[in-house]
């Protein structure tokens, strides 16, 4: 009856919220988080927070974007570390692959710095009794979070918000007896932090970040630092929490805040951080944090609660509510999240889960990357660990990137805009790490990097393995996220003044990375496929050899997408020539003797056939150089490699799988690795091979968590019913057996264009174009191909034959 009437409950709630998503929005829960895994994340692109919703000692842990360890890059850690390129080239084309790779080690700066837990807020109760009626939930049409309970006959609940608007936190506690509110809210930090009270109602928090903090795989005696002698390093923080109440008494003393007697309690929660930019001292040169948490609470506090909620839900729904998405009309399924992914991983089916998964991308992308901010990391804004895994920083060997996948095509192009602001920041070192690392040109960038823009080598000066630390195409690879942004936007003044610059600049490394091998082919050395490792025809093991696939296929996307923006802008056509002669003599795909697509320069064996990298079907994508359309023998050669690979691997690499496969127009076996990113899991530890899927709270499990995953999981889903890479709109290229009827609307196509579409029985109903820039493009379903010119603004619905 109590479950009944919650469900009850929570649909009438959704209707009642202007322009709100269906009913299938809400991520809900009959028992509070055990652990954090469990826990519900709210996020304004700056602030997060992770709610437990635990009924008499709620946790909630708290995140501020900008507090990390460290400051600004070391950009000439290793002066000697040029004069060794040659010497590895020479080792190189003689084939001693080891004297290489170990010769890789004097290539190699320091590690990146790490992303900082801010603290935990923590709230108890002063009531008798257990709770009852427990229920809890995370509504991502609102982007607000609520847990209600009844103890002795008393209701209470909290619900709580991450305002973009107003820059706080705000949680409001009531009960529905009046009085009968009783509790101590306090904050806690790992970090340095000492605790004041600002009058009756208020309660400080300061504190301050490690000058230092190595990464959580490497083993140290002192692997956290305080106290840099030059007062550089170690930014600062400051937590604001202040009570507003209509009732009962509130007091504040160095333990927290304490509240007796009252019937409905705000707390408003600011944050700020003393970081500067990417270039400054955050300690002697950084800003004045104090003066930022009191400016967003002074500004935040005379407000209600429901003034707050409001802006928030119009700010967050103006960017949500631009897609929807249902599948098989999203049948409704009366059971908590939790039930419904045992279930789903049981093998049930639940079309309106998959669609949920979907929006829940979206709204972790919101939730962690907003104009003007920092970048989601590894973990989005959502991190509890002093020493996170792999710094909780951005690896630009896949990770980062696939953060931003869904960005442009799921109509969050604003959301992309912290990326490309941390591109140019790695631009700006990265010309150092060029010059001082390879006496090159352009700009470098490697396999890690952070809020610093740190852009070297990692390994801590030759303590890094080769197969990871020396990766060295960040640059080119980053620069496919310009011309994206470029290519679904068609903001002609960004290519023109921000990314056309740095990819050329990207090219001008290349061009200086590049070396003749003695076919005369321009190769990559030294070179790798991150993190595998080959075997050669004489038994040796290696990770760093000549023209990697992945390589040359990042530098052939690059070259590719720079002819085009020089054509675009009617520019630099001399150079444009010289980049179409080079790209001329990058050394071609190869298909191996198994029939697949041959990941190293020779056509070595693996010594991990299913690893979870699967680099070098970089052309399939996020490339373009592969298709099933267009190289039909390199795309069954890219199908052997997936086959060879496995349906197994972290999250991630799952979910780099899923659009492998819609590349590939599979849209059943890209669907069956939607079922093994969704499978419920509880691995906590660190699982490189068979641990991926999700939590119970959908986080994608790496595991540990990572939100890539997440990430890439969408816009695989995005390919399966659109692509618009290959020069046309390709309408739903991989659709599974199982998603027999569907609706999407809103999501963007390549060229400036906006599509909606339904489909039943498999087959496309209609779909309707809407041109934002007035550019020319071909639509092609099945078999058939069409012209479409438009207008700025205007659209065109077409039939399922693609008629009028």
């Amino acid at each position: 009856m109590i479950k009944n009437l919650l469900l009850v409950i929570f649909m009438v709630s959704i209707c009642a919220v202007a322009n709100a998503q269906p009913s299938d929005m809400k991520l809900w829960y009959e028992q509070p988080a055990k652990i954090w895994t469990d826990a519900l994340p709210v996020g304004n692109g700056r602030l997060g927070a992770m709610v437990f919703g635990r009924a008499q000692e709620e946790l909630i842990h708290l995140n501020e974007e900008t507090l990390w360890s460290g400051g600004p890059a070391n950009l000439n850690p290793n002066p000697e570390a040029a004069q060794y390129l040659p010497k590895i080239r020479e080792a190189l084309f003689k084939e001693d692959y080891k004297t290489a790779q170990e010769l890789c080690r004097k290539l190699q700066g320091l590690y990146t710095q790490s992303y900082m837990p801010l603290g935990d807020l923590l709230i108890k109760h002063h009531f008798q009794g257990e709770p009852t009626a427990y229920y809890r939930e995370l509504d991502i049409a609102t982007a607000t979070a609520l847990t209600r309970f009844t103890v002795n006959g008393t209701e209470y609940t909290r619900e709580i918000l991450a305002s973009a608007p107003d820059q706080v936190l705000v949680m409001r506690l009531k009960a529905n007896k009046k009085g009968q509110l009783n509790f101590d809210a306090s904050t806690k930090s790992q970090l340095r932090f000492q605790l004041a009270a600002a009058g009756k109602q208020e309660l400080v928090m300061k504190g301050e970040a490690p000058s230092q903090a190595d990464p959580s795989y490497v083993s140290s005696d002192e692997p956290v630092l305080y106290d840099e002698a030059d007062n550089c390093n170690g930014m600062r923080y400051e937590l604001r929490l202040k009570a507003k109440h209509k009732d009962g008494k509130v007091t504040t003393d160095a333990a927290g805040i304490h509240v007796t007697g009252a019937t409905e309690v705000v707390l408003y929660i600011s944050m700020a951080t003393s970081f500067n930019g990417f270039d400054t001292c955050p300690d002697k040169d950084g800003k004045d944090e104090s003066a930022l948490a009191q400016g967003y609470l002074n500004k935040a506090f005379p407000k209600s609660f429901d003034v707050i909620k409001k802006a928030h839900i119009k700010d967050y729904q103006q960017y949500f509510n631009r897609v929807s998405f249902s599948l098989n009309n999203n049948p409704e399924v009366k059971k908590n999240t939790l039930e419904r992914l045992m279930r789903y991983t049981d093998g049930g089916d639940d079309p309106a889960l998959e669609s949920l998964y979907f929006q829940y991308g979206r709204y972790l992308l919101i939730s962690s990357s907003r104009p003007g901010g920092v970048p989601a990391n590894l973990q989005g804004i959502w991190n509890p660990y002093l020493r996170a895994p792999w710094s909780s920083n951005f690896t630009t060997n896949i990770n980062a990137q696939m953060n931003y996948w869904p960005a442009e095509m799921a109509n969050l192009s604003e959301m992309h805009q912290p990326f490309l602001e941390l591109i140019q920041n790695t631009a700006v070192t990265g010309r150092e790490t060029a010059k001082n690392f390879y006496d090159a040109g352009g700009w470098a960038v490697h396999h890690n990097s952070d809020i610093w823009a740190t852009s070297n080598p990692v390994g801590n000066l030759g303590e890094g393995d080769p197969m990871w630390a020396n990766w060295s195409l960040g640059s080119p690879w980053l620069s496919q996220h310009l011309w994206e942004h470029y290519s679904y936007t068609r903001d002609r003044a960004f290519l023109e003044k921000t990314a056309y610059p740095l990819m050329k600049e990207a090219a001008l490394f290349c061009l200086d990375w590049l070396v003749e091998d003695k076919n005369g082919y321009l190769v990559t050395a030294p070179s790798s496929s991150p993190e595998n490792v080959f075997i050669t025809e004489n038994g040796e093991k290696g990770s760093i050899s000549v023209a990697s696939t992945m390589d040359m296929s990042i530098i052939w996307d690059l070259f590719t997408n720079l002819i085009e923006a020089s054509e675009t802008l009617g520019t630099d056509a001399e150079f444009r020539k010289l980049i179409e002669q080079k790209q001329s003599k990058l050394y071609p795909l190869k298909i191996g003797k198994k029939g697949n697509l041959q990941e190293w320069y020779k056509d070595w064996e693996d010594e991990d056939p299913e690893h979870r990298h699967v680099s070098h079907l970089f052309g399939l994508h996020p490339g373009r150089q592969i298709s099933p359309i267009t190289t039909p023998e390199f795309a069954d050669a890219a199908k052997k490699t997936l086959q060879r690979r496995g349906d197994a691997g972290t999250g991630w690499s799952i979910a780099w799988k899923i659009n492998f496969w819609a590349r590939l127009h599979d849209g059943n076996h890209a669907y069956k690795l939607i079922r093994n990113l969704l499978h419920l899991t509880g691995v906590e530890g660190t699982e490189y091979s068979t641990g991926g899927g999700s939590y119970t709270n959908l986080f994608c499990a790496h595991p540990p968590f990572q939100i890539d995953g997440n990430f890439g999981g969408i816009a695989g889903m995005g390919e399966m019913m659109l692509q618009s890479h290959a020069g046309f709109i390709h309408l739903l290229p991989a659709l599974p057996d199982v998603w027999k009827d569907g609706k999407i609307t809103g999501l963007r196509a390549r060229g400036g264009f906006e599509v909606d579409m339904e489909w039943k029985g498999g087959k496309l109903v209609w779909v309707s174009i809407k041109s934002v820039s007035g550019t020319a493009t071909k639509i092609r379903y099945g078999d058939k191909t069409i012209d479409l010119q438009l207008k700025p603004g205007q659209v065109k619905k077409l039939n399922g034959n693609l008629a009028m």
